[in-house]
């Protein structure tokens, strides 16, 4: 069983204590700091069908395997987010589906794969929910979160309606479908879009609180912008206000 606690709040961190023998596995960028008997190593993670699948799904495409070398080691991970880290316990039968992204890092053996949704409609109007990862295998992942993380624990046939940048995963044993906002009133000044994501159980529904997209759309009016006045030496002026 893999060693681990996960610190820091809004700003969270998982230090992980990996035993000799243990190796846990990540994408490149995502290690803070380590002990120095920690071993790097850099592969393709499973063959040229996985260096296309991350691709496609818009992570990197090689992985890093990090082991303990002579004893016990130390490792952590940072959240690149203002968020949550969460463990899942994967296992046969018992996978998570994850938005892109999520993925921190996980103990070897496992398989991250790109995960289809099988309905046209959840492909051209699924947003954010149309790619997303299927986690399997046996061991432990870690996933960040953007934002405070609520669970929701769905029965058979139990549903819950989100706005779809919201989902930040789910059990594999769920169901996720894109219908449509009743209404053509609410559709056009409802301010909430055309189409919201029904998840349907039985499976553990994990909720974001801040979606980065949606962060980075409310930034937007206050970046700076090019500016062609000669006048302005650096090229830039700042937008105020919405």
């Amino acid at each position: 069983m893999l060693k681990y606690q996960i610190e820091g709040g809004n700003l969270p961190v998982v230090i992980c204590y990996p035993e000799m023998g243990q190796t846990l596995c990540t994408e490149g960028g995502s290690m803070s700091w380590m002990s120095p008997n920690m071993k790097m190593e850099t592969n393709t993670g499973g063959g040229i069908k996985k260096v296309f699948s991350r691709m496609f799904s818009g992570e990197k495409i090689f992985m890093n395997e990090y082991t303990p070398i002579g004893g016990n080691g130390m490792i952590a991970f940072a959240s690149s987010f203002p968020g949550s880290i969460i463990p899942y316990n994967v296992s046969a039968g018992n996978g998570i589906i994850v938005q892109k992204g999520a993925f921190l890092a996980m103990e070897k053996g496992m398989d991250v794969s790109i995960y289809f949704q099988k309905r046209l409609g959840n492909i051209f109007f699924g947003g954010e929910g149309f790619i997303m990862q299927r986690i399997s295998g046996n061991g432990i992942v870690f996933l960040e979160i953007d934002g405070y993380c609520k669970e929701y624990e769905l029965g058979v046939g139990q549903s819950i309606v989100v706005d779809t940048g919201y989902l930040a995963a789910m059990s594999e044993s769920c169901t996720m479908e894109i219908e449509s906002v009743k209404g053509i009133k609410n559709k056009l000044f409802g301010g909430e879009g055309f189409f919201n994501t029904r998840i349907t159980g039985p499976g553990k529904v994990y909720l974001q609180s801040m979606p980065i997209s949606n962060t980075a759309a409310v930034l937007i009016p206050y970046l700076p912008t090019p500016n062609t006045d000669n006048d302005n030496n650096d090229g830039f002026s700042i937008r105020f206000g919405r």
